[in-house]
């Protein structure tokens, strides 16, 4: 009976690596299919990646880009005589220009101001209806 017992035990711990055995040779096969194509392994694994990239380039970095030209330009074609918007919120002609300062006029007295030419937020189209009025 001890053998029977024994041998039973025995016998099922047989049966369960027989079919641990046949479970294992059949991911190793499913395995060697999943390695057999590495080039689909890493597409799935950089394609997130390049997605993500592609949909930061054209949502922030491309327009930022686009915008900093537009100020640089801005910048560059600023000239004496422009009505102008400071980052500050002055607003003020232009009387001269230097390398990286501008001096402007502000104000009814025509005060003179120095301020450096990244300071400038906007040039603004200013209509005047009547000759006698003042921008200042």
């Amino acid at each position: 009976m001890f053998f029977e017992k024994l041998f039973g035990i025995t016998s099922a711990l047989a049966e369960e690596a027989a079919a641990a055995a046949g479970t294992a040779a059949d991911a190793a096969a499913a395995g060697e299919e999943v390695a057999a194509n590495p080039v689909a392994m890493l597409v799935t694994t950089f394609l997130p990646m390049v997605l993500i990239f592609v949909v930061f380039y054209f949502f922030l970095i491309r327009p930022q880009r686009k915008k900093d030209k537009q100020v640089k330009e801005m910048l560059n074609n600023l000239k004496a005589g422009d009505r102008i918007c400071t980052i500050g919120g002055i607003y003020g002609t232009i009387v001269g220009i230097k390398d990286d300062t501008v001096t402007l006029s502000v104000g009814r007295d025509n005060l003179s101001m120095v301020v450096a030419r990244w300071g400038i937020r906007s040039v603004e189209e200013v209509t005047i209806e009547n000759d006698a009025e003042a921008l200042n």
